[in-house]
């Protein structure tokens, strides 16, 4: 049976693996869920006789196919219901995560298709992740680095924006940052590698921390020139 908290735990592990990881340990997944070794081993042995992974001790989990494709299934729903809260109800990004963390694990295949085609098939969620379609597959996802990454005197959009952490998009929210906003670097300081960008007429300072979470692409303007 799969339940609520062994759908929290397949999600995660995918979304650790998807950093170019093939394989994360224990203590690893412990530390991301602020949870106890002790536990994480009890659950992966659980998902590993489930066929959702693979666990061996001291060597790490994987995703099996079948965690892979009930963790697509898992992240589409999240996704779809943050594009929803978002659309129909206007609440903000740094809001709709922990809603469609509770919704996610009630929706039937049913409504999240039907939530899909309502809002016209959107490949990208609030936050600039990509929405798996009904099949499990990822749109193409276009070219971004992130801002540590980005040139002085360049202007950019923004195109994504890690949220695992609440308090930072509430930090961004502030200042104006969104999807698709235009920004310009003005300055990055070489001791710290903070960045200074510019948004209309305000300027802004990030820490390298901060700026390693927003993911930007060159203005066309700039990509032709």
């Amino acid at each position: 049976m799969i339940t609520i908290s062994k759908e929290d735990y397949i999600k995660e592990i995918y979304s650790l693996i998807s950093e170019n990881r093939e394989k994360i340990s224990t203590t690893y997944l412990a530390d991301k869920l602020n949870v106890s070794s002790a536990a994480v081993s009890d659950m992966a042995k659980r998902l590993d006789s489930d066929g959702f992974i693979t666990y061996q001790k001291y060597k790490g989990i994987e995703l099996t196919e079948k965690g892979k494709i009930m963790a697509l299934k898992i992240l589409r729903r999240h996704r779809l219901w943050e594009s929803f809260l978002m659309h129909v109800f206007d609440l903000s990004w740094n809001e709709v995560h922990d809603e469609a963390e509770k919704l996610e694990h009630q929706t039937s295949d049913f409504l999240i298709n039907k939530i899909d085609d309502y809002l016209g098939n959107p490949e990208f969620d609030p936050h600039g992740d990509p929405i798996p379609d009904k099949n499990g597959v990822l749109p193409e996802i276009p070219h971004s680095i992130d801002l540590c990454e980005a040139e002085i005197g360049k202007f950019y959009s923004i195109r994504r924006v890690e949220h695992d952490s609440k308090e930072l998009l509430d930090y961004l929210t502030g200042l104006g940052i969104e999807l698709s906003k235009e920004i310009e670097v003005i300055d990055r300081l070489k001791f710290d590698n903070s960045v200074s960008i510019k948004i209309g007429n305000n300027k802004i300072s990030f820490s390298e921390i901060i700026a390693s979470k927003i993911f930007v692409a060159l203005k066309k303007e700039d990509l032709d020139g």
